[in-house]
Order: structure tokens, then sequence, then C-alpha cells
């Protein structure tokens, strides 16, 4: 694999099961790390595996993963919109490491995401049939097209599919991302905090504690 690195940052996406399909599609286009915002559990649904196979690290807020990535990996954050400015992502304007943010299905990415974000990439549509791609599917656009310029070397193939590399040693416990002693300190923390009075997401609204449990991975 080339020199260069790319990163998933999941937050706030509408389905549970898309972190399953993203953990398939990272494995696929050689992403360094899933990156989980909110709750360290997760729904491996879609993944067929895919998930032993890509490493997940969690982060309470957007601003301490940026200054993760800013910081340590040195990377570009790059927010998946088709937003004013957004370039196309066929014109593969990356420049070095990319973690890639992609929006809600629905809302697309909110105003906190924007402001941590250093560029922008859309996928260029040419039917009439949707406003829109599933989050999935975009990831798995955008991701190609980064290994395309990054000059990744393609997976050797067995007839017709890729050979799967063997199981690695599990991360902890299942659909769970292991996070450092003061994140699970301050997990329970917010735990008990959504037991007594309620959750309050970023936004300062009130949500149920069902809603904190269910974190990321909000239905629509």
């Amino acid at each position: 694999m080339a020199g260069y690195e790319s990163y998933v940052v999941v937050h706030n996406i509408a389905k549970r099961h898309n972190v399953g399909t993203l953990a398939r599609s990272a494995t696929a286009f050689g992403v360094t790390e899933l990156i989980l915002v909110g709750r360290r559990d997760f729904n491996a649904f879609g993944s067929h595996g895919s998930a032993s196979h890509v490493r997940f690290r969690h982060f309470h807020s957007l601003i301490e993963a940026r200054n993760y990535l800013k910081e340590e990996k040195e990377c570009d954050i790059c927010g998946v919109e088709i937003a004013e400015g957004a370039a196309q992502v066929n014109d593969h304007p990356f420049k070095g490491n990319t973690a890639f943010l992609l929006g809600n299905e629905g809302s697309g990415l909110s105003a906190k995401e924007y402001e941590i974000c250093d560029f922008f990439v859309y996928i260029p549509q040419y039917g009439c049939g949707t406003a829109s791609l599933n989050v999935t599917v975009a990831a798995s656009i955008v991701l190609h097209h980064f290994g395309v310029w990054a000059g990744f070397s393609e997976r050797v193939r067995d007839g017709s599919k890729f050979i799967v590399a063997d199981k690695p040693v599990r991360q902890g416990r299942r659909n769970f991302c292991a996070g450092t002693e003061e994140s699970i300190v301050e997990e329970r923390k917010l735990r008990k905090q959504s037991a007594e009075n309620g959750f309050f997401d970023e936004n300062g609204s009130e949500t149920s504690s069902t809603d904190l449990l269910n974190g990321l991975f909000l239905d629509e």
C-alpha cells in the first residue's frame, strides 16, 4: 500500500446497520481506521465478517476526533456533501492523508460537522431519480477514488474473488470499540446523568435515555 492513509468518521448516520456495511467498504478500499464518535457499541450487520479486519477508534466528540486526525495523523478532513464549493470526487482533489466525514442520509452534514472539515467533495450524478446516494454507497465511491489517487496496490485475486486475509485477533468485545480508561469513565458518567436527567445532544435538545443507548444509530 502507498504511503497515504484514509480514515472514515462515523457520526449521526441514520441506519444502524450502515456501520457494518461501511466496515466492509473500509476493508475493501484500504481504510486505516474507522472512527466512531459517540457510542462505542455498533451493529456489524452487513459487514459479512469484515468488521474484524478494520481498526476502530472511539471519541466522545467531533472536536476530539478532529484533534486526533489533525495533530496525530496529519489528516485533511474531507466532508462528503453536495455543498457549495465542493469538488467533484473524480477530480481527486486530495493532498495527503485524508479522513472522510459523510453526512446523515436525510439531513446531510450538520453545522458542527461542517466546522471540522478542511474541504468537500461530491459525487456527480447523471440520472434524475434520486436526490442523493445512500451513505454506504457514497463512502464506497469516495474511498475507491482515494485509493486510485493514492496508488494503493490491488489485492490478489483467486478466480472471481479477492483473497481474504486470515481473521485477526478480536479487538475486544464483539461489536464494541474499546476505549481508554478515561473514555469509559466518561461514558458511565453520561449514562448516569441520562438516567437521572435525560440526555442532551450536541444542540442542547433533550432526548430519551433510549436515544442515548442508540447514540450514533438514529433510525429514520
